[in-house]
């Protein structure tokens, strides 16, 4: 084991790992409502128009985030992919790459706050962990975040295990690298998702203040981080875009962001994701699964040695932020993601810990609790995926029982292992065992549930009913009604409408090569509006599928508009 964590080793046996995590499913899941789409569509437009300034969602402004992560999509789809092409994958990638850097970047705190088996450990358990290997799979901010953020919180960490050093063994100062880093990660960080990335930092570093000054062991930690020099560097990172955005909408972006983004967020809870105070507690077994095993003796070691040094960091960097984001309204499960590499380290080390006896009560009623939520959230996972496309496809997908077969095998073996008290092997087994259990889930099962995708259902009508002569061709018009998801705007091309259906009907008439894509809802409205028009309506298809951004069912039908005449003078000949 210890040649395995010499050298570049370790590295690359992360690197691997993550791939095994990562990659299933990238181009066979179709693009996911609603923020996924919206930044992927937003993103394409930027190529389109060739303009990286403003940001937009068809003619809709996007005041609510910075241009960082388009700029990288847009990159992604310039060297991989095509403008005009629906394949979402390009636009995945910079979260790919984003969750790998952020794992490897783990390993290396790891190593700056404990030993090299506890640091590759703890990047195991970030990679495999749920919420980041979604992340992974979405063309979106957080993963790319979470790299910047951990960029950031290992340069701290260094500075701050040199601070120590030196308040210890009087040596010198330490140099610039570590300060340049810090204050350039941020930069990046708020270029790419405003401001979570300083305040995460900034409560740690609050922390640590406190924690020291409370342990009489002051190390001088703000002035060695040189914001003199640092916060002008961030503020020339982030603000040549923030000056342009200003000028191109004018001065409308930051009270925009404010108004409609930050503020709602912060009084209420925003589009329904409105929860209270315990709610990220609450997920934590199934966000961090499989490393949740261990994650809640992690939180308890930790706070119980919260004064040795590296446990202080830690403790620093999650407990913070993780009260705000609990007692901020509006709560999704992916806001707490940049504190999660600070408890897998925690949970590492804890599992260590009872390898070697430091934990004594490991077999109490508290650690059976974790053992069973663990083997619980697994048999949940497996069973959910036989179980999706039966209840949505009304049939049984084959490919599901290996998850199902992998999730209860696993559960069997962690128990018994930890029964023997070899929980470090538990541990990676389980780590292991996930991937077998999101590989298939990512790449066969949750593709293959079609009612599951109803714009790919959409999108696919449209060819079949208006082919183009290459995928990458733009389609016909389409104007939708009773299904206004973004993904289907980014299938079918930012030429799609989502308007009412009266407005469907006037546009048809003025533009034949229009087609419309009525809900079963508005069908009604639709066929009024079109009372007494010479004119046929001919019924191209239908698509039927289950809209999981709203949690109801719907039924599109495709319409063309052909006037009556036509038909008449066709049936005389």
């Amino acid at each position: 084991m210890h040649s395995l964590l010499t050298g570049s080793r370790p590295y690359i046996l992360l690197v691997l790992l993550c791939l095994a995590f990562f990659l299933p499913g990238q181009s066979a899941l179709p693009p996911v409502d609603r923020d996924e789409a919206r930044f992927a569509q937003a993103t394409r437009q930027m190529l389109q128009t060739g303009d990286l300034i403003n940001i937009r969602f068809q003619d809709t402004p996007r005041h609510k985030k910075p241009a960082g992560i388009y700029w990288l999509q847009a990159a992604s789809v310039g060297l991989f992919g095509e403008t005009n092409a629906n394949a979402v994958w390009p636009y995945r990638l910079p979260s790919v790459l984003g969750a790998i850097a952020a794992v490897l970047l783990t390993f290396a705190l790891g190593c700056v706050l404990f030993e090299r088996r506890v640091a590759f450990l703890g990047a195991a358990v970030l990679a495999s962990s749920t919420l980041l290997v979604i992340e992974a799979h979405l063309a979106k901010t957080d993963a790319v975040l979470l790299a910047c953020i951990l960029a950031a919180m290992l340069a701290l960490a260094r500075i701050y295990a040199g601070a120590r050093d030196s308040y210890e063994h009087e040596k010198p100062e330490i140099g610039w690298s570590a300060p340049i880093v810090f204050w350039a990660a941020l930069g990046v960080s708020a270029l790419v998702k405003g401001p979570i990335g300083p305040m995460v930092a900034l409560l740690t570093i609050a922390a640590l203040w406190i924690a020291d000054r409370r342990a009489g062991r002051p190390t001088r930690l703000i002035a060695r981080l040189k914001p003199h020099i640092g916060v002008p560097l961030a503020a020339a990172i982030f603000a040549p875009w923030l000056i342009a955005i200003m000028s191109a909408t004018g001065g409308s972006f930051v009270g925009d962001a404010v108004k409609s983004d930050l503020l709602p967020k912060l009084i209420s809870g925003q589009e329904g994701h409105g929860f209270p105070p315990g709610y990220f507690l609450f997920l934590l077994t199934a966000t961090m699964w499989p490393g949740a095993l261990f994650v809640w003796h992690g939180i308890v070691w930790g706070w119980q040695n919260r004064w040795e040094w590296p446990v202080t960091f830690c403790v620093a960097w999650a407990l913070p932020s993780w009260i705000v984001f609990e007692l901020v309204p509006t709560k999704l499960p992916h806001y707490v993601l940049p504190l999660y590499p600070a408890l897998a380290l925690l949970a590492a080390r804890a599992a260590f810990a009872v390898a070697e006896g430091d934990i004594p009560r490991f077999y109490k009623w508290d650690s059976r609790l974790a053992l069973g939520a663990f083997a619980g959230v697994a048999l949940a996972i497996g069973g959910g995926l036989v179980a999706l496309p039966i209840a949505l496809d009304s049939r049984f997908s084959w490919a599901a029982l290996v998850p199902l077969a992998v999730a209860i095998g696993l559960s069997a073996y962690v128990l018994i292992q930890c029964h023997r008290a070899r929980v470090v092997p538990a541990l990676a087994a389980a780590i292991i065992g996930a991937a077998f259990i999101f590989g298939p889930a990512a790449q066969w099962v949750l593709p293959g549930v079609e009612a599951l995708w109803l714009s790919r259902s959409a999108g696919r009508l449209v060819q079949k009913s208006a082919p183009t002569a290459r995928p990458t061709t733009p389609g016909p018009t389409v104007a939708a009604s009773g299904y206004h998801e973004p993904s289907l705007v980014f299938i079918l091309g930012r030429q799609t409408k989502l308007i009412a259906p009266e407005e469907i009907a006037t546009t048809m008439r003025g533009d034949a090569s229009v087609l419309g894509l009525i809900g079963a809802d508005k069908e009604g409205r639709f066929r009024a509006a079109l009372a007494g028009d010479a004119v046929r309506l001919k019924a191209l298809g239908t698509a039927r599928g289950f809209n999981y951004s709203k949690g109801n069912w719907v039924t599109l039908t495709l319409y063309r508009l052909t006037p009556k005449k036509a038909r008449a003078v066709r049936d005389a000949r």
